[in-house]
């Protein structure tokens, strides 16, 4: 077999193992153009995030000294593995580790030199309006605008996707349950649903954190108690149509045990509108992430965060370059999801699908 032939065999095998209304789902998603572009940007920009230690740090890539290899992003150093006189943890930005480091090799930086916490000493007053050194200036602590960018962008899409997947699980149970069993179960949680959502979020985050310091995890935990409640009455509306259907019927004759008949059965014909709701969720979860450390109740202080940055630019209208940044990529966050989202709107949708 021919190069150009195995190249078409290699191709085509992924694409067999779809089935034909996947393959037009697919190819109608390709054809949105801009929602396309943006699952790209989404995915390169967060794929770039992941690696945020390698793009903006006050601590070397890696470190050559009197012939051995250091990687200070990784490992943490002591100053006397460079020549120092001190135990403790190497401070790379410290002039006179510097030059006892040039003087038997050689240092490598991230194209950033400036940590997410990094305070940079030099400047005269901040917060410091964007140079070249600091390429979208500082913020009223003196810590580097981008890096406070690259480090938030990644906790806001980390937080969003944690949220929407966890939230997404307990919904799709909850909302199965519901249209699946009907009755008393289904009047019940839903008037259990009625009375959590009516609960008054932002007074219960305001009473914990009183008690409780914030943190990712917790805030994760707080705001699902909440996010999973959007996607209960999709789901819940898919089961009550499938579970009278007649390939239920038959799965419960042959004796299929509900459980069964619930995810194996009636879920995957009830995932088309499932997936179309599930960037909705994304974009709440890092808005509600946002909106908290706007109001002070997210992150603990100092937590690189897009809506620490928002909060900066309003008490520091005299640096126009806090609020603007943060707003331009908070927007163009928000916005790519958004595109994503109407891309996958259009591939399940059933009357381009089918026609």
């Amino acid at each position: 077999m021919s190069a150009a032939q195995a190249a078409q065999t290699a191709e085509a095998a992924p694409r067999a193992r779809l089935s034909p209304l996947n393959r037009r789902r697919l190819a109608i998603f390709k054809s949105h153009r801009r929602g396309l572009w943006s699952l790209w940007i989404f995915v390169v920009l967060f794929v770039l995030t992941l690696f945020a230690e390698l793009i903006a740090n006050d601590k070397p890539i890696l470190v050559r000294y009197d012939g051995a290899f250091y990687v200070p992003v990784l490992v943490s150093y002591p100053e006397t593995a460079f020549g120092g006189e001190f135990e403790t943890e190497a401070v790379y930005t410290d002039p006179e580790l510097v030059r006892l480091i040039e003087e038997k090799g050689w240092m490598i930086w991230p194209p950033i030199p400036f940590g997410n916490r990094t305070v940079d000493g030099t400047l005269d007053a901040f917060p410091a309006p964007p140079s070249a050194r600091h390429w979208l200036g500082t913020d009223d602590q003196g810590r580097d605008v981008v890096a406070r960018v690259i480090y938030g962008y990644r906790i806001s899409v980390l937080f969003g996707l944690v949220l929407t997947v966890l939230s997404s699980i307990v919904g799709i149970v909850a909302g199965a349950v519901q249209g699946y069993f009907g009755g008393w179960i289904d009047l019940g949680l839903q008037r259990f649903i009625e009375i959590w959502g009516g609960l008054p979020q932002l007074y219960l985050l305001i009473i914990l954190a009183a008690v409780v310091e914030p943190n990712f995890w917790w805030l994760l935990g707080l705001l699902l108690l909440f996010a999973w409640m959007g996607l209960v009455d999709v789901v819940r509306a898919e089961f009550l149509r499938g579970r009278n259907f007649d390939y239920v019927r038959a799965a419960r004759a042959l004796g299929a045990t509900d459980a069964r008949i619930m995810f194996a059965h009636i879920l995957p014909n009830a995932m088309v509108a499932t997936l179309t709701f599930l960037p909705f969720i994304l974009n709440g979860s890092i808005l509600s992430l946002t909106s908290l450390d706007f109001l002070g109740f997210g992150l603990p202080p100092g937590s690189p965060s897009l809506g620490d940055l928002l909060a900066q630019g309003k008490n520091n209208l005299q640096a126009p370059w806090l609020a603007i940044t943060a707003f331009v990529v908070l927007a163009m966050l928000l916005s790519l999801v958004v595109f994503i989202d109407e891309a996958f709107r259009d591939a399940f949708d059933p009357r381009k699908t089918f026609r």
